[in-house]
C-alpha cells in the first residue's frame, strides 16, 4: 500500500516537471532588434532617459513612434533613419543637439510629428529640414536659435503648428514666412524671443485664421503707433493669441530694457497716436447675412489674376475643388465658393487664399458669414376681398334701415319714452298752456291751480301757480291767465313755479 502512494507521488512530481517545462517553452520571447535597455511595444520604441550620446545602431523596422528624449544627443547621422520608413513621430526634445545638418531626416517623408524642444540648436539651414513634406507639428522652441534661413521652412507645405518660442530670434519673415505656406499653417509661436521692429504691414496682411494663432507675447516690440493700433483691433476682436495674453505684451518707450511699458495697460504712451495711421492696415472682412436653406455664392477678388485658389472654411477645412468632406459646398473652376442650401454650420469667417505669379503668395479675401433662420411671413392682405365684404356689408344695413319695420314693442317702448322724458317747448301766450306730467313732482288729485295777483307776493308782475283744493287736475281748461305789469311774453318765458 505504502508502495503505492510513493509510485503515484512520483508521478505527479514527473507530470509537474514536464508541465513546468512546457510553460517555459512557450514563454514569449522579447522582441527582435530592440536596443538594449529601450522599450519595445508593439509599433513603439522608448529609448528616453537612458543617458544616450549616440543614436542605437539597430532599430525595429516597424516603428512608427521613435521616442529619444532626455538623453545626451549631439549629433545625428545623415541617414540614420532609413530603415524606418513606417515612422510617424520622432521624439528628440531635451538632448544636447546644437545642428542637424543636411540628409538627417532622409526616408521620413510620412513623418508627422517632429520634436526638438530643448535642445542648443543655434539656426536653421536650407536644407535641414528636407524630407519631410507630410510634417504637421514642427516643435522648436526652447533652442537657442537665433538665425533663420530664409527658405529654411521651404518644403514643408502640410504644417500646420510650428512652435519657435523661447528662442533668441530678432527678426522673422512674415511676408514669405521663410518659405512656408500659408495655406495649412494655423499655429506660429514667436512668443519669448528678441522680436523688436516687426513690419507692420506684413502682420497686417496674414490670413485672419493664422492671426488668431500667431503670438507675439513676451517681446520687446518697438512702441509704434500703428502696431498698437494693430493689436488693439486684433485684442478687440477677441483673438485668442492677443486676448489670451494681453497683459504679456510689452513695448519699449526709449530702446532701453528698462523702459518696458506694457501694450493694453499704458495707454498715455499712445495718447498721441492718430487712428488714422492704422487706416487701410487690415482690409475688414466682408458681412453677409444669409437666411437658412438659401444659395450663397463667394468669389475671391484678387488685385491680379490667381494661379491658384483654396479657400478655409470656419472649421478649419483647407478646401479646394472640388469642395469639402461632407459634399455641402462646392469649389467651382473659377474658384469661387458656392453653397446651394445654408445651413448653420456654414456661419463663421470664410477666408479665399489665392496665389499667383502677381500675387503675395498669402493675398486674402474674407468674407464673415452669418446664418439667420428663415422668418414666417405674414398672411397676405387681400385689399379686394375686404373692401367687397365692406361694401355687402353697408348695403344690407342701409336695406334694412330703409324697408324692414321696427316691431311693435319697439314703436311703443319709444312713444312711452319719448311722452315720459321730452319736454314740450314753451307755451305761446296765445295758446292755453297745458301742464306736463313731471315725475319727480306729482301733483294731488283733487287740487286747483289759481295764479295769484303779483301784487300780494311782491313778483313784479310775475305770474306764481298756486293749487287750491278744490281744482280738478283732469280739467285744466278752466284756468285763466292772469298777467300783471310785465308783459305777456316775460310772463311765458319765466316757467311754470309749483307750490
Amino acid at each position: 500500500m505504502v508502495w503505492l502512494v510513493l509510485l503515484g507521488a512520483l508521478l505527479c512530481l514527473s507530470r509537474v516537471g514536464v508541465g513546468s517545462l512546457g510553460t517555459e517553452s512557450f514563454l514569449p520571447s522579447g522582441p527582435r532588434n530592440c536596443p538594449y535597455r529601450c522599450v519595445c511595444a508593439a509599433d513603439l520604441l522608448s529609448c528616453a532617459g537612458l543617458g544616450l550620446q549616440d543614436v542605437p545602431a539597430a532599430l525595429p523596422a516597424a516603428t512608427t513612434d521613435l521616442d529619444l528624449s532626455h538623453n545626451a544627443l549631439q549629433r545625428l547621422r545623415p541617414g540614420w533613419l532609413t530603415p524606418l520608413s513606417r515612422l510617424r513621430a520622432l521624439r528628440l526634445g531635451h538632448n544636447e543637439l546644437d545642428a542637424l545638418g543636411r540628409g538627417v531626416f532622409t526616408n521620413a517623408s510620412g513623418l508627422r510629428l517632429l520634436d526638438l524642444s530643448s535642445n542648443a540648436l543655434r539656426a536653421l539651414g536650407r536644407h535641414d529640414l528636407e524630407g519631410l513634406g507630410a510634417l504637421e507639428r514642427l516643435l522648436l522652441f526652447n533652442n537657442r536659435l537665433a538665425h533663420l534661413d530664409e527658405l529654411a521652412f521651404r518644403g514643408l507645405g502640410a504644417l500646420s503648428r510650428l512652435y519657435l518660442g523661447c528662442n533668441q530670434l530678432s527678426s522673422f519673415s512674415f511676408d514669405h514666412l521663410h518659405g512656408l505656406g500659408a495655406t495649412h499653417l494655423r499655429t506660429l509661436d514667436l512668443s519669448s524671443n528678441r522680436l523688436g521692429r516687426i513690419p507692420v504691414a506684413a502682420l497686417a496682411a496674414l490670413p485672419a485664421f493664422l492671426k488668431n494663432g500667431l503670438y507675439l507675447h513676451n517681446n520687446p516690440l518697438a512702441c509704434d503707433c500703428r502696431l498698437y493700433h494693430l493689436l488693439q483691433r486684433w485684442l478687440q476682436r477677441g483673438l485668442s493669441a492677443v486676448s489670451d495674453f494681453a497683459p504679456q505684451y510689452m513695448c519699449l518707450a526709449f530702446k532701453v530694457p528698462t523702459s518696458r511699458v506694457r501694450f493694453f495697460e499704458h495707454s498715455r504712451v499712445f495718447e498721441n497716436c492718430s487712428a488714422a495711421l492704422a487706416g487701410g492696415l487690415e482690409r475688414p472682412e466682408e458681412q453677409l447675412h444669409v437666411q437658412m436653406g438659401r444659395p450663397l455664392r463667394l468669389r475671391c477678388n484678387t488685385s491680379a489674376p490667381a494661379v491658384r485658389i483654396a479657400w478655409v472654411s470656419p472649421k478649419q477645412e483647407l478646401l479646394v475643388a472640388p469642395g469639402s468632406r461632407d459634399g455641402s459646398i462646392a469649389v467651382l473652376a473659377d474658384g469661387s465658393l458656392a453653397i446651394s442650401n445654408v445651413q448653420p454650420r456654414h456661419a463663421g469667417l470664410f477666408v479665399c487664399l489665392a496665389a499667383g505669379p502677381r500675387l503675395h503668395h498669402n493675398q486674402t479675401h474674407e468674407y464673415n458669414v452669418s446664418v439667420h433662420a428663415p422668418r414666417p411671413e405674414p398672411e397676405a392682405f387681400n385689399t379686394g376681398f375686404t373692401t367687397l365684404l365692406g361694401c355687402a356689408v353697408g348695403l344690407v344695413l342701409v336695406l334694412l334701415y330703409l324697408f324692414a319695420p321696427p316691431c311693435p314693442g319697439c314703436r311703443r317702448c319709444y312713444r312711452r319714452t319719448c311722452w315720459r322724458h321730452c319736454w314740450p317747448r314753451a307755451p305761446s301766450p296765445l295758446q292755453e298752456p297745458s301742464v306736463p306730467e313731471v315725475p319727480s313732482r306729482k301733483a294731488s288729485v283733487h287740487k286747483h291751480v289759481v295764479f295769484l295777483e303779483p301784487g300780494r307776493r311782491g313778483l313784479n308782475g310775475r305770474v306764481q301757480l298756486a293749487v287750491a283744493e278744490d281744482f280738478d287736475l283732469y280739467n285744466p281748461v278752466g284756468l285763466q291767465l292772469h298777467a300783471g305789469s310785465e308783459s305777456a311774453s316775460s310772463t311765458g318765458s319765466e316757467g311754470l313755479v309749483m307750490t
